[in-house]
């Protein structure tokens, strides 16, 4: 006999998980009684959305779901971020809310939400627990539906008085992840429309890699000579200095990179949805008929044909695509490695940052010194922002589990998200940038990083506007500024009045010496870079961009 309390922390244990995220909430006290005799470690966060973030990154980093716990009405409502980031970035998360009691629910009560409603278009799956006796049943399902398919947040209401009711259930039992492969008859006919091809293209995507799939994908690559682009904030999924890497399919993406794949007779998009933002609003590849002829590769049965016809649809995790397709090799010499090396000397010249632009502080030099002493296994977070662009173009990603950055194009992620990374890889360097209005947005949780002793070094570029709100407020109504100004705070001294440590970056020469001061610290640390507003993106000014209107 026990508590639903004890079975939720029973049934976590038994599938594995050894940490979570949480605010505390009196709506699910029992957990957090069960939790203390518990070997699960709880991370206390400062606010929901950070807290549901760290548990969106947990997953991306480690392909488990990120567990995070809050409580009822408003704790729920500012979780839902997180769980928004989860869904469309295909992240296994499971989001675990204190509910009302029985008695009380459709009576409006105390913070009371139907999360069946609220996150019904957000999340996976949303499940209220009503009997303490399903725990078991449930929560297996819950890891199940996280983990299998196209990944994503699972949410679970908890009732107060079910969590303390008292009843005899089941062992819980770990989920079992579905796997799908690819068929036989699939990848001979891939095989074959290689061998035919002229110029192809790879696109890699989605989740559920893991660092021997990255391996696998890079040998295939280089057994068919093929030229591999990975989607938007997909990075750590191919190393960028290898010959076969062609660059990043994103916002603001190379024009030859465009070009190839438009110019492609075949593309191969590999675990991704290739939604609007990589596919330049459907415009790489045509929705709902490709020019090209598509192969896409996919966990999730349902994705495929739902936004692009391909001319041959595989339905396989990119794990087991990249396992299977590995033991096939060309008929001949591929035609396309010399215009496969091509597109990797256009992708070394388009990742060299400029080494000028307006005001003191120049983030070229700045992205170019990072490249020197960051080790390979460094973790780069970042939210949303014109200033992420310094990272996501001119940062060479080597391995894989290297990014935390959310395909939603959501602020406030890094800050969050270098905490967990932080608090699952000790050992290595973990740096978050974030804009000024994107640090504000979750930048209470550098109190988390201080109370768990996480040195994580935040890059705090601040210009003192919304960037990336202001350059389309100037394009589109040029000199009509309105509600992007900011003032903001000493954030090297905010760091300090943390608990941390904290750097002011007036110029370039200084910045160097301030990252080194920061990691010799041995304490999280603010680096707050004063960037002109003028060096609104690597090559064009604000200034640029209002006449050029």
């Amino acid at each position: 006999m026990k508590t639903g309390g004890q079975l939720i922390v029973d049934a976590l244990e038994a599938n594995g998980v050894d940490r979570m995220y949480c605010v505390p909430g009196e709506s699910y006290l029992a957990v957090l009684d069960a939790l203390h005799d518990s070997k699960i470690r709880s991370i206390v966060c400062r606010q929901e959305g950070g807290a549901a973030m760290m548990a969106d990154c947990h997953g991306r980093l480690t392909g488990k779901p990120g567990i995070c716990f809050v409580t009822r009405g408003p704790g729920a409502t500012n979780a839902s971020a997180g769980v928004h980031i989860a869904m469309q970035d295909s992240i296994p998360m499971i989001l675990f809310i204190g509910q009302v009691a029985s008695h009380a629910k459709e009576r409006e009560a105390f913070q009371e939400v139907n999360y069946r409603r609220f996150f019904g278009d957000i999340a996976k799956w949303v499940v209220e627990i009503d009997d303490a006796a399903r725990i078991p049943e449930l929560l297996t399902r819950a890891f199940s539906v996280a983990t299998s398919g196209r990944p994503g947040p699972v949410v679970v209401s908890l009732p107060e008085d079910m969590l303390t009711s008292v009843v005899e259930a089941p062992a819980a039992l770990p989920a079992v992840q579905v796997e799908t492969r690819p068929g036989d008859e699939e990848l001979a006919k891939l095989e074959a429309l290689l061998n035919g091809a002229k110029n192809p293209f790879v696109i890699l995507g989605g989740t559920r890699w893991s660092a021997e799939a990255v391996e696998s994908m890079k040998k295939i690559s280089e057994a068919w000579s093929l030229p591999v682009g990975v989607s938007f904030r997909r990075q750590m999924l191919f190393d960028h200095l290898h010959d076969n890497y062609a660059g990043d399919v994103g916002i603001g993406v190379n024009p030859k990179i465009a070009k190839a794949i438009k110019d492609a007779d075949v593309v191969l998009l590999v675990g991704g949805r290739f939604g609007e933002m990589p596919s330049s609003d459907y415009t790489l590849i045509k929705s709902p008929y490709p020019d090209q002829k598509l192969v896409h590769i996919h966990a999730d049965a349902d994705e495929l044909g739902r936004v692009y016809r391909p001319t041959i649809a595989i339905n396989a995790s990119p794990a087991a695509f990249v396992e299977a397709f590995a033991k096939r090799k060309p008929a001949a010499k591929p035609a396309w490695a010399e215009n496969t090396k091509a597109l990797h000397a256009a992708y070394l010249e388009w990742s060299t940052p400029p080494l000028t632009g307006p005001g003191p502080v120049q983030m070229g030099p700045v992205m170019n010194w990072l490249e020197k002493v960051l080790p390979e296994d460094a973790i780069l977070t970042n939210g949303a922002g014109n200033y992420a662009t310094w990272v996501h173009r001119f940062h060479r990603f080597r391995r894989y589990a290297t990014q935390g950055a959310p395909t939603s194009g959501s602020m406030g992620y890094g800050t969050p998200a270098a905490v967990a990374a932080k608090a699952l890889f000790p050992d290595r360097v973990v740096v978050a940038f974030a804009g000024d209005g994107c640090f504000m947005m979750n930048g209470q949780e550098f109190a988390t990083a201080v109370q768990y002793g996480l040195p994580i070094i935040v890059i705090v570029v601040n210009n003192g506007i919304y960037g990336t709100i202001r350059m389309h407020q100037e394009r589109e109504y040029p000199g009509r500024v309105e509600a992007t100004d900011l003032k903001n705070p000493d954030f090297a001294a905010l760091a300090r009045a943390y608990g941390g440590h904290g750097e002011t970056v007036n110029e370039t020469d200084e910045f160097a010496a301030a990252f080194e001061r920061a990691r010799a610290s041995g304490k999280p640390a603010i680096i707050e870079i004063k960037l002109d507003p003028e060096a609104i993106t690597p090559m064009r000014t604000l200034s640029d961009i209002r006449d050029k209107r």
